[in-house]
């Protein structure tokens, strides 16, 4: 675990072990959240780094004549 210091502009850096383990890039924007008193900065992915990502999951679904 590491720690960070708040500049005066109320600024931090992210250490890099965190930044290279959750693929942050600069000018990538986080999600900042306050939750049972701690700060969570969440990364937002872009759409297109799901690509992909459900490939193989069953599109041969079954459905009712009705619901077509």
């Amino acid at each position: 675990m590491s720690s960070v210091t708040v500049s005066p502009k109320f600024q931090v850096v992210i250490p890099r072990a965190a930044r290279e383990s959750l693929r942050i890039r600069p000018g990538q924007k986080l999600q900042v959240v306050v939750y049972d008193g701690q700060l969570r900065f969440i990364p937002i992915r872009p759409l297109r780094e799901l690509r992909g990502a459900y490939r193989g999951v069953g599109s041969d679904v079954e459905r009712d004549a009705d619901r077509v």
